[in-house]
């Protein structure tokens, strides 16, 4: 089984960083498991350009680091995507990816009305922390993954969120949030069954 593990904080071994590894440590239980890593901040990934060119083929006309991806985001059985919150939303980095998804969204269209049954074993889930303790803070970033996943073909799963981490390290300080991690790893890693497509 493989599972993509997406970084997707501009700053290096930051609190979601900490988390993912710890979410990461937890599903290395699973002995068959092998775990592919993607760090956004290291990419060179532009925008969509909204130019329809994926709705025909199914690919993106864009040649940047995204090709490097689009084979992972397709083939992954699991995923697992990490990310702080900046202004009640993605980063910007992190945003760049999940709108290009739409390539991977028109192959799946494409496959489904070409009568290719649909692989429906395959599961997401997301980490993510913020600095505030706004009732709301994970609302939109939570929306987004949903639907990031299920452009996909991939049922959510679920997710961990921790208000008030603000600071590189802060996470550390939290009394359960690493080992909630780590017990959320070894629980998605082994689970096969994933819930039913939010749409």
């Amino acid at each position: 089984m493989m599972l993509l593990a997406i970084f997707g904080s501009p700053r290096k071994n930051g609190n979601t960083d900490l988390m993912l590894e710890s979410f990461l440590d937890g599903a290395s239980d699973r002995v068959d498991l092998s775990v592919e890593r993607i760090y956004v901040r290291d990419l060179a990934i532009s925008g969509c350009l909204g130019c329809g060119h994926c709705d025909k083929k199914g690919e993106c006309v864009q040649k940047d680091d995204m090709t490097k991806v689009y084979p992972l985001l397709d083939g992954a059985d699991r995923i697992v995507f990490a990310s702080p919150v900046y202004f009640y939303g993605l980063p910007g980095q992190a945003k760049l990816l999940v709108d290009r998804s739409q390539a991977s969204f028109m192959r799946k269209m494409i496959a489904r009305e070409s009568r290719t049954a649909p692989r429906t074993d395959r599961r997401g889930f997301f980490l993510s922390a913020g600095a505030t303790r706004g009732k709301r803070l994970f609302e939109c970033s939570i929306l987004t993954m949903k639907y990031f996943f299920d452009a996909l073909g991939v049922g959510y799963a679920g997710e961990l969120c921790y208000r008030e981490l603000d600071g590189r390290n802060a996470v550390q300080l939290h009394p359960t949030a690493l080992e909630d991690c780590r017990k959320a790893g070894r629980e998605f890693a082994a689970v096969s069954r994933p819930p039913a497509g939010l749409l």
